[in-house]
């Protein structure tokens, strides 16, 4: 009667025993002079998928030769048998016969059948082996065949324990504690789940297919520092540490923009930077405190330059790594391939809010409008038509933005490092693109004028000090690089996660990012301020 060996023993219940018993094994093995950490290496000839794909093409060569010829056929699959192969991984399941074990094992690639047996590794070997558990790591040499229910498998000739896993693996994955438990360990998710290993291969390729897009386009990536020395004005809210050395406090970067810009005036023509960001700022679906963005700026062009490069970049990048440019999230296509639809701000709120800034003769118009509508502005009684527009859009518009979508022309109000329409300065050559309702990327005609800068500058870092931030500063290193000449500039940046989100069809961040950001537990003893 074939007796399996599940994950979790039903008569213990505590991991605290599990982890003893296990304990007492490994030690048990050292005792006897059989400790597996010791040993520093197992050179292997396949991984799993590699070692499959052997057998089927070499057992195809064999039916082919053989034809009907059953005695050409045994003859033929005992001469794979005599290749030796050699694998390793991890033990995920556990089935026993007698003097006969079938283990599971998987490896970075996929899993793989073991058949081990006493005659063929020997009894000492067989009675060691017998004690090893699921989740330890090990290596197998052999030979590959198929068995009579016709997988494909590993007949072991020898097994070698590689590592003790001192804790068992859980059992079930499922709820929201559990899904809790994998972002915090992220190893046993990896371990457990061999699907959330595929997203992160995938995260992989889309980060080298926007590097190769960009790299063939003529660009330079670079490296700027992550540590700055000023906090600017900028809306969003930094992370501070101190340099013991300098005996200064320091910010960890909201963006790379202004560096990237600062190369663009020494005379890159085109560069950027894939580069971590730091914002100390909330937490949900698509925000993380730390993310990945990629900016890049590219000099004698403008932001209808880089609306052209976002989406042929786009198309590149999903055709390469998801085979297809129409893409499924969350159940609804996303139709990445076809012409993205190109509103300026004021056409996007009349379509979507019925509403018309061109209607607004006033900043006073457009609060009583906002006020009629029931839109609130945060600027209050100083909101000017451009707040309220930007007001409109948020209440109205970026919801209905499900298929990808162009949104240009932006109010210069929150608008501080983007070109002034010269037929318009009430508004900017600034664009964001939005694909699921939610903001994919943003990009400007960039700000070269170095007066203007330094007033917009000098206005945020205001705002800022009104609501009590009295660390924030005007960048006059910025101002003086632009005042040493800026050539017209279109530049872009766009948040990685939410990309791979979308081509991975992960609903969250925190699918896409290894170690997300979690609040810490009572247990993990960490100080709280």
């Amino acid at each position: 009667m074939q007796e399996e060996q599940n994950i979790q023993n039903t008569q213990e219940t505590d991991s605290t025993d599990y982890r003893q018993i296990r304990l007492d094994k490994l030690n048990a093995m050292k005792a006897e002079g059989k400790d597996p950490f010791t040993l520093t290496s197992f050179p292997v000839t396949h991984k799993n998928t590699e070692l499959r794909a052997f057998y089927e093409a070499e057992e195809a060569k064999v039916k082919e030769a053989a034809g009907e010829d059953e005695d050409k056929l045994s003859e033929g699959l005992a001469q794979i048998a005599e290749t030796t192969v050699r694998i390793a991984g991890r033990i995920m399941s556990w089935r026993r016969m007698g003097k006969a074990h079938f283990i599971d094992v998987r490896d970075h690639s996929d899993r793989i059948q073991v058949y081990v047996r006493m005659n063929d590794i020997g009894k000492e070997e067989f009675e060691a082996f017998r004690k090893w558990d699921i989740g330890d790591i090990i290596g197998i040499e052999g030979f590959v065949f198929r068995t009579r229910m016709g997988e494909i498998s590993v007949h072991a000739k020898k097994v070698t324990l590689l590592s003790k896993s001192l804790l068992p693996l859980p059992e079930k994955w499922h709820g929201l504690k559990d899904q809790d438990t994998r972002y915090r360990q992220r190893y046993l998710d990896l371990i457990c789940n061999p699907n959330v290993k595929d997203t992160f291969v995938k995260r992989s390729q889309i980060m080298r297919e926007i590097r190769s897009y960009l790299d063939n386009m003529g660009y330079i990536e670079v490296d700027t520092p992550v540590l700055l020395p000023i906090e600017i004005g900028a809306s969003a809210k930094p992370f501070v540490t101190h340099h013991n050395t300098l005996n200064m406090d320091m910010y960890l970067r909201i963006e790379t923009e202004l560096n990237l810009k600062r190369l663009i005036v020494g005379g890159f023509d085109r560069v950027y930077e894939v580069g971590r960001i730091f914002r100390n700022e909330g937490m949900d679906p698509s925000h993380n405190p730390e993310f990945t963005s990629v900016e890049m700026y590219q000099a004698y062009t403008d932001y209808l330059g880089m609306m052209d490069l976002i989406e042929n970049m786009y198309r590149t990048i999903a055709i390469n790594v998801c085979g297809t440019d129409t893409i499924t999230y969350q159940g609804t296509e996303i139709a990445i391939g076809k012409p993205w639809e190109r509103l300026t701000m004021v056409e996007a709120v009349k379509k979507y809010a019925g509403v018309d800034y061109n209607e607004w003769a006033t900043d006073e118009d457009a609060r009583a409008c906002a006020k009629a509508k029931g839109v609130e502005v945060e600027e209050g009684k100083n909101a000017t038509k451009g707040h309220v527009l930007i007001a409109f859009f948020d209440e109205f518009v970026e919801e209905k933005l499900i298929q990808p979508t162009i949104i240009y022309d932006y109010p210069v109000e929150n608008s501080p490092l983007a070109k002034r329409k010269p037929n318009d300065p009430a508004f900017t050559e600034r664009f964001e693109y939005f694909m699921y309702a939610r903001e994919m990327g943003n990009a400007f005609s960039e700000l070269n004028d170095p007066i203007d800068q330094k007033e917009r500058f000098e206005k945020q870092v205001a705002a800022k000090r009104a609501q009590g931030n009295m660390n924030c500063q005007v960048d006059e290193d910025y101002v003086t690089a632009l005042e040493y000449g800026l050539p017209p500039t279109g530049g872009l940046g766009f948040g990685v996660d939410r990309l791979v989100m979308l081509l991975t069809d992960s609903p969250s961040i925190r699918d896409v990012l290894l170690f997300p950001t979690m609040k810490p537990l009572p247990s993990d003893n960490i100080a709280n301020a």
